[in-house]
């Protein structure tokens, strides 16, 4: 027979638990903040990789598979969950694409926003 003191013991550890997996899911993992953006915007190889990983046209770096897992929700929840150097890095990554490969820009858009509800939003930020 469990004694109620191991009743209570084990009750309290599964509250424990259940509440650091619900904290665990407030923000997006930190674990690539440290990728140097600029490194890779002003790498036209390496970018045009990521974009093609986005587009589902060619391999992913673990990077880009956790960018494009992540991406709609942070669309859908505008960026709640994202760091402040996620953030940052995202306007930076924005700005640089609606600047310099528009083309490419207008395509993620219509993968990430076909209906165009976050769009107006992310062009203002620019």
């Amino acid at each position: 027979k469990i004694s109620n003191k191991m009743k209570t013991t084990f009750a309290c550890l599964l509250v424990v638990v259940c509440f650091a997996l619900v904290a665990a899911q407030k923000q997006y993992t930190n674990k690539f903040d440290n990728v140097d953006v600029d490194s890779v915007l002003g790498n036209n190889r390496i970018l045009t990789n990521y974009i093609k990983c986005l587009m589902d046209k060619g391999p992913c770096t673990p990077e880009g598979r956790e960018l494009k897992k992540l991406l709609p929700d942070a669309l859908q929840s505008d960026c709640s969950k994202c760091t402040d150097v996620q953030r940052k890095n995202s306007q930076k990554v924005i700005n640089f694409l609606r600047a310099n490969r528009p083309g490419e820009w207008k395509l993620l858009l219509d993968k990430y926003d076909p209906s165009g509800n976050y769009r107006a939003k992310y062009e203002r930020q620019g």
